[in-house]
């Protein structure tokens, strides 16, 4: 999706000036986000890879499958589980709770984090609702682009595109509504025709409702960088070569090259015209040569041995191993690397559970802003208008190590027999193994049970 706006009414000449800017911004990166999104979804041509050495032109068609693209953003995006809001109190947020529930938070956030390790941000918006109160949504790069304050350490200005559809034209996307966000207001863009028709939303935040979710972010990339950066894609590149060169020896090793010597010109068509029942056949058969008396030899050439492919595949996959933080395992190639016991699987997966770890405090930062500004929205405040318990609210994560149910159970075990009222917190429940539906219900027939007693009591008392 090109975007290209000149004709907008009813916005001013310093708000033109940031949107040109950012189509800009979004126009440049446009191309290299579709590149990484293909490789995401393991979409590489062999005419990408190929060294010209021992690919043929001709099979430029053959289609290779990869999952590396995909497996270096989903496995760590799967072990950054949020789990909600809780207050300075330890208690959950019963307002940010409603607000996560109406905007489908937890699942949005699944999502956001997934673009946010395809590209290396994503922009999370905030606007009022007449029904929910506040509306909080999450666009990717490929709909969003902002402008990055060094100074005040956050997103100085940015826009979104909020609805598009296909044009008949051209059968291409083109955006309905772009919103743009500054520090005093949103304007909404609305196309009408050819041109564009600004309106004005203004608020008091004192900076753009809109905040980025940034992965491995740096002083010169403050909007980070891609878990599918370049070094990453010539590895991919190098696993689809050696599949498809792997592929290629496969059928030379199926149909194994044969020779037959001192055959009849008749004899040597009859092979030729006949290649696929020769091969098959049992039996082949021929006369002497009648013009220089010599004897048929037949032979077979040596099969072609894909060894040397797989220990290639063996090699690719301990360096992507090493450069993603992923097990070998995860590559989905088998070598000795892969470990034998749970301690070792464990060992292994450290990488990971440190870099999930990071992408947590990173996001966990992002969604407090997020909350405290959504809570601002709700109650039709300002930041600093928000209480000392609104403004300490935090982002909650799950143990990005994912460990089993037996070892966490094992721990809030001790734990419990040291400090005896960690029995009773939901906490412990969850170590356990319950989730919040279990809790919910185990807490509501333990009531139940609370009341049915104290009646059973009362009416003994009474007999």
């Amino acid at each position: 999706m090109n975007l290209s706006i000149s004709q907008v009414t009813g916005l001013p000449a310093r708000e033109m000036a940031m949107l040109a800017k950012l189509l800009d911004i979004y126009n440049s990166h446009a191309a290299k986000n579709a590149h990484k999104d293909r490789y995401y979804e393991g979409k590489i041509p062999l005419s990408e890879v190929n060294l010209g050495i021992a690919l043929p032109q001709g099979m430029h068609g053959l289609e290779i499958g990869c999952a590396w693209g995909s497996k270096a953003v989903d496995v760590l995006a799967s072990r950054s589980m949020f789990d909600g809001f809780v207050s300075s109190d330890g208690e959950n947020s019963e307002e940010l709770t409603q607000i996560a529930e109406d905007n489908r938070l937890i699942a949005q956030y699944i999502k956001a984090c997934k673009d946010e390790l395809k590209y290396g941000c994503t922009f999370a918006t905030l606007s009022a609702d007449p029904e929910t109160r506040v509306r909080i949504r999450f666009h990717s790069p490929q709909t969003a682009a902002a402008v990055w304050s060094g100074e005040k350490q956050r997103v100085d200005y940015g826009f979104a595109v909020v609805s598009s559809s296909i044009s008949e034209t051209d059968m291409l996307w083109r955006p309905d509504v772009i919103n743009l966000y500054t520090d005093s207001a949103i304007w909404v863009l609305k196309r009408a025709g050819e041109k564009w028709i600004a309106q004005e939303h203004s608020h008091r935040m004192g900076r753009p409702l809109m905040v980025a979710m940034v992965w491995d972010a740096t002083s010169s990339k403050p909007f980070g960088r891609s878990r599918i950066k370049e070094p990453i894609r010539r590895l991919i590149q190098g696993y689809v070569r050696t599949i498809a060169n792997a592929t290629i020896g496969l059928e030379f090793s199926t149909a194994p090259q044969k020779y037959l010597l001192g055959v009849t010109d008749d004899q040597y068509d009859a092979v030729i015209n006949q290649k696929f029942k020769q091969y098959i056949g049992n039996i082949l058969a021929s006369t002497t040569n009648p013009e220089t008396g010599e004897k048929p030899t037949f032979g077979q050439l040596q099969q072609g041995n894909i060894a040397p492919h797989v220990e290639m595949l063996r090699i690719l996959a301990t360096q992507f191993s090493a450069a993603t933080g992923l097990t070998v395992t995860d590559t989905g190639v088998v070598n000795d690397a892969n470990p034998t016991s749970s301690d070792a699987i464990l060992a292994q997966s450290q990488t990971l559970v440190n870099m999930a770890e990071q992408l947590n405090t990173s996001n966990g930062d992002s969604l407090r802003v997020i909350a405290q500004m959504a809570l601002a929205i709700a109650n039709d405040t300002t930041l600093s208008g928000l209480s000392d318990e609104q403004r300490k609210v935090m982002a909650h994560f799950k143990n990005p190590a994912m460990l089993s149910v037996a070892v966490t159970a094992d721990a809030a075990i001790k734990i419990a027999s040291a400090r005896p009222t960690f029995a009773s917190t939901d906490v412990f429940a969850e170590m356990i193994g319950f989730d919040q539906a279990d809790i919910r219900r185990i807490k509501a027939q333990e009531r139940r049970n609370a009341g049915f007693n104290v009646a059973m009591s009362l009416e003994g008392e009474e007999v």
